[in-house]
């Protein structure tokens, strides 16, 4: 199987304990836990067993070296994730409100993130890769974006594939440049992989029917529309597929997207029927949420399959 590379942030998450309205007062905290939406996704795919690699950038500091020993674990390729001494590490705190919405704040920008170049060990890593998954939180940070910009030129002009998770959180959609880089993305994007409304950032058709079959005659060669608790639907030139999602106590559902695309990517450059793969990718995105921590919720190929003969098995 081709290699998979993402291009992006690697941060660690700190999260409140309890729901409630933002940061304004002192509140109980757990973490770190590796993060990053990138880094979230690529770790599900080496998990999965596919060959994968991370461009990214810590700071040489307890939080930078956790995560990227914890992609290393799992089978990353982190040979080009820069480490800088003089940066520290990404982060990102969040809170659930209490109705399941979440509020983020985010080192990013300011974050050893912002280092992020295609280096010698990038290019190498690149050129070893045959498909590339941009997610578009990555987008909101110019040198990021350049970046993965750069990586995606690269991708296409050697004949490679390219995933497109827009993954954007309201902090950032004020980003400069944010808008004409995620057009730059969706003009070259091969599967297209938005959640609820994303779909409409990119097609201006009223409903979501409409709007998928804008971007396919755009070029866009498969889209699979994640709609959450109500499960995911594939469409491509002669396909469409509507999967329930699986029913399960939610525990935390960050990270739940990024794996739920990881595990969906993965089956798709494996050639998986479309039915197949959906229901996998379903299934990762519910044993997802049912654990505490974003990339906690990453799942084998031998759990997914024995979660589903679980299902089937009621």
């Amino acid at each position: 199987m081709q290699s998979i590379i993402t291009v992006g942030e690697i941060l660690v998450e700190i999260m409140a304990v309890r729901a409630g309205e933002g940061f304004r007062e002192p509140i109980e905290l757990i973490g770190p836990f590796p993060s990053g939406a990138p880094a979230i996704f690529i770790d599900q795919v080496a998990r999965l067993g596919a060959p994968a690699a991370i461009v990214g950038a810590i700071g040489d500091d307890d939080f930078g070296w956790m995560t990227i020993e914890r992609l290393r674990r799992d089978g990353v390729d982190i040979s080009a994730v820069a480490v800088h001494p003089g940066a520290t590490t990404g982060s990102a705190f969040v809170r659930y409100r209490k109705d399941g919405a979440r509020d983020f704040v985010f080192n990013i920008r300011d974050s050893a993130n912002r280092h992020i170049r295609i280096d010698a060990a990038a290019t190498a890593a690149i050129a070893a890769a045959g498909h590339l998954h941009v997610v578009g939180s990555s987008l909101g940070a110019g040198p990021v974006a350049a970046a993965v910009l750069e990586a995606m030129d690269e991708m296409k002009r050697k004949g490679g594939t390219v995933s497109f998770d827009p993954n954007i959180r309201k902090e950032m959609l004020d980003a400069p440049g944010l808008r004409a880089a995620m057009d730059r993305v969706i003009a070259a994007t091969d599967l297209f992989l938005p959640s609820g409304a994303e779909l409409h950032l990119f097609s201006d058709r009223p409903d979501c029917a409409t709007a998928i079959r804008d971007l396919l005659d755009r070029g866009v060669s498969a889209i699979v529309h994640k709609e959450g608790a109500q499960g995911a639907r594939y469409v491509d030139a002669g396909t469409d597929i509507i999967q329930p999602a699986f029913p399960v106590g939610e525990l935390d559902p960050t990270g739940a997207g990024d794996i739920f695309g990881a595990t969906f990517v993965a089956g798709w450059l494996r050639g998986l029927a479309p039915a197949e793969n959906l229901r996998l990718a379903c299934a990762a995105g519910a044993l997802a949420v049912t654990r505490k921590g974003p990339m906690e919720g990453g799942s084998s190929h031998a759990e997914l399959v024995h979660f589903l003969a679980g299902l089937a098995g009621r």
